[in-house]
Parts: C-alpha cells; structure tokens; sequence
C-alpha cells in the first residue's frame, strides 16, 4: 500500500499540517512536476533534513509570460507519484490552479526589482514575480522548517534567499547541486523537447562555462573577458546565448570590472530548437 498522501485543496494541505506533531520538522521540496533525477535528488535531500517531506508539484501560470510554453509545459501526476513512491513515507501537495488562485491571478505580487531585472529576468518579465510570489503562498500553506531548490536555477535560489530574510519567513533555504547527464548539460523538464542532435548541440552550454570557470581558475579577474570566453565558446558551436551574464552571487549585482573577493555566479541562458535552457557555475575566489 502506498505511504504518499496527495492533498489536492489549500483546506487539506493545512488540515494535514495541523495534524503533524508539534515543533516538527518539516521538509518543502517545490517543484512544477515532470519529475527527473535532479528533482529526486532535491526529496533525498529533504529526506535527510527532515523526518517530514512535503513535495509540492504546481504549474503556476504567474511565472509564465504570454507567450511562453505554460499550456505545453509537461504534466503528468501520476508518473510523478510513481517516482517518488520509492522515497515513501512523504506527502504531496497537488492544488489545481483555480485553488490556488481562485480569483483569477493574484492581486498581490511580491516583487525584488534589483533581482529580477537582470540575468533572465530581462527576457522574462514578470517571471520571477510569478517565482516569488507562489513561494510565499507556499511557505504560508505548508509552514515549513527548511526549503529545497536547485541551484540550477541560481537567480531563483538568491531571490528566494533574499524574500525569505526580508520577510522573516522561519525557513531555511537550502541550495542542492545541480545533477547533469554524462554529457554535462543540467537536466531539466524542459530537455525533452530537444531532439537527439539538439541535446547534442545543448552540452557545449555546460562547457562554455566550465571554459570561463577555468579561465578564472588561470588567475583571470576580469569580468568581461570571463564573459568573453564563454561567448566565444558558444559561437564557436553556433549557439547564440540570449544572455551572459557574471553576477555577485548573493545580490546578482552584475560584475562588470574586475572580480572582488565575494562568491559570483557566471550564467546564462540559450534556445536550443524549442527549449529554453540555462545554466551556471559558481566561482569562488
């Protein structure tokens, strides 16, 4: 018999919350669904932070702009729960979007405008609104102790840092590595829209960076030149990058002169066929 709960109403989440022991640690894993190894690896961490792990799996339509892949984003329930049936004992949130917004799109957006207008929150505008606001949502439905994201996603993962101090949400949010095919490329829901070749192709975004990363690993300190090397990279692949970016790593102020002694996050993002896909690697001086 299977140990996952599946709550699917906003009543049922916090009912299950309430019936759970006093001061008991909780687990939030967020996630969008069409599960794959790196969301997995988000719920074995959960697992070993918390005797508690709640995986919450919501296409949020906030997050989407107009033209963008929301109605073809992949869903399917209930493969993702036959994949987490082996981390069992665990819960599911699965709310539809009219529970979720059931007047339609939020009438309260929360916003971190020196975070989001940067990196890909320049071809996304709105995006990260989206991000942070079902977070919030989220945080206040499930009340969990500690949070788990991909630092895939490392714009993502600072705002969320970043709204979790500012609006004194008792959480901890903790950064998983992100998990890679053979090949390097990040894996991501979106990857199955490339075909074999364009998978081929999506690779060289992973080693581009690791070209920059390796520059800077030579004693290299300026920033455009590190940026410069993973274009270079990427042209010379015939891959047009829609951004890239060298960014501090905790206020993704972009580094533009030469590099200090604080952590950055060199990033970027490219379409290969129909997938958007991103990237990033963190470099430490």
């Amino acid at each position: 018999m299977s140990s996952i709960v599946c709550l699917e109403t906003l009543d049922a989440m916090m009912t299950y919350r309430d019936q759970l022991l006093p001061g008991q640690n909780v687990a939030l894993v967020p996630t969008m669904g069409s599960l794959h190894q790196g969301h997995l690896a988000l719920v074995e961490e959960a697992k070993r932070l918390a005797p508690e792990v709640i995986v919450s799996i919501f296409v949020n339509p906030l997050q989407f702009g107009p033209h963008e892949d929301f109605e073809k984003y992949p869903r399917d329930l209930a493969r993702d729960l036959r994949l987490l049936e082996s981390y069992r004992p665990l819960s599911v949130f699965a709310p539809s979007v009219s529970e979720m917004y059931p007047q339609g799109p939020s009438r309260t957006v929360i916003t971190l405008p020196s975070m989001t207008n940067v990196m890909c929150g320049l071809g996304r505008p709105g995006h990260f609104d989206g991000v942070a606001t079902v977070v919030c949502k989220l945080f206040n439905v499930v009340r969990p102790s500690v949070a788990l994201f991909g630092k895939k996603d490392a714009q993502q993962l600072a705002i969320i840092r970043q709204l979790t101090r500012d609006l004194n949400f008792p959480v901890e949010i903790v950064g998983v590595p992100t998990v890679r095919e053979p090949s390097g490329l990040a894996l991501s829901s979106r990857n199955q829209y490339l075909t074999p070749v364009e998978k081929d192709r999506a690779a060289f975004l992973y080693q581009a960076l690791l070209a920059g990363q390796k520059r800077f690993e030579g004693g290299e300190r300026n920033a455009e030149k590190l940026v410069e090397e993973v274009a270079d990279v990427l042209r010379e692949h015939s891959i047009e990058p829609e951004y890239v970016s060298l960014v501090d790593a905790n206020t993704l102020v972009p580094l533009e002169e030469e590099l200090g002694t604080s952590r950055a996050i060199l990033a970027l993002a490219a379409r290969i066929g129909k997938a958007r896909l991103i990237d990033n690697v963190v470099l430490e001086p």
